[in-house]
């Protein structure tokens, strides 16, 4: 009895290889196609160029790209944002000025308010806070992301390279591509002691911001200074150390465009 199952068992296997064989045979044009279909698939868009690896063989010692220098003052007086911005763009050739730019980015129209709480006003990551052109009213800035939105419908998605919270290296990456680099920094380029922070309290929840808050364009560096574009005109150069404390502090915010 256990051979009859046996045998059957064999005599089972090889039936159902028959089959598929002859399965496969005749339908050997329509897997074929569709093998081919699958492994030639063409390959997904990238949005921007691959990423090359910064080392100590790529990047040169030092590095100076001359981008134009726009000052804020005296129609925005806190314009550092959108003046850094005009000088990536222009740059990169597209004629737009200061001005238009700061029309246009957009604003957190949330108004001052002193509660028991504190401060409760705008908050910079959904758009500008407060007033741009006057420091008699009060106003702060804005953070990248508005920035960035602003820059796309100028440039393209496909061409603005938001990269906050990456690696100060990052920057020396895009530099050595001859690219200036939008930052967040402070007014004195160095890390700030906690007394410089308050907080304020937004319909997104509590912030922490400092009123030294600053927006340069990067141009260059060498193995001691970073360079760039100050809007306010206050320096064109700082210890590179220093100034990568202050962009961390500041949250590591960071554009460019190709």
């Amino acid at each position: 009895m256990k051979k009859s199952f046996k045998l059957y068992g064999i005599i089972f296997t090889i039936t159902a290889i028959s089959i598929s064989a002859m399965y496969v045979n005749e339908n050997k044009i329509v897997l074929l196609t569709a093998a081919n279909e699958v492994f030639n698939q063409p390959a997904a868009k990238i949005s921007r160029p691959p990423e090359p690896l910064l080392s100590q063989f790529s990047a040169d010692k030092s590095v100076h790209l001359k981008a134009p220098h726009l000052k804020q003052l005296p129609e925005l007086p806190r314009g550092c944002e959108v003046t850094s911005l005009a000088m990536l763009l222009q740059y990169s050739g597209v004629s737009v000025s200061k001005l238009k730019l700061a029309k246009q980015v957009k604003k957190d129209k949330t108004p001052y308010k002193q509660t028991n709480k504190g401060v409760y006003f705008g908050n910079p990551n959904n758009g500008f806070v407060g007033d741009m052109y006057s420091i008699n009213k009060p106003g702060f800035g804005v953070y990248h992301g508005p920035i960035a939105s602003l820059a796309r419908e100028y440039i393209g998605i496909e061409r603005v390279y938001d990269f906050t919270g990456k690696d100060f290296s990052v920057i020396i990456n895009q530099l050595n591509q001859n690219r200036p680099v939008w930052v967040i920094i402070n007014t004195s380029y160095k890390k700030l002691p906690k007394s410089q922070f308050t907080t304020w309290q937004t319909k997104d929840g509590p912030i922490d911001i400092t009123m030294k808050e600053h927006s340069v364009l990067i141009t260059g560096y060498n193995q001691k200074f970073i360079y760039f574009n100050d809007p306010l005109n206050r320096s064109e150069k700082a210890p590179i150390e220093e100034f990568e404390a202050a962009w961390k502090q500041m949250g590591k915010q960071a554009i460019t465009v190709y």
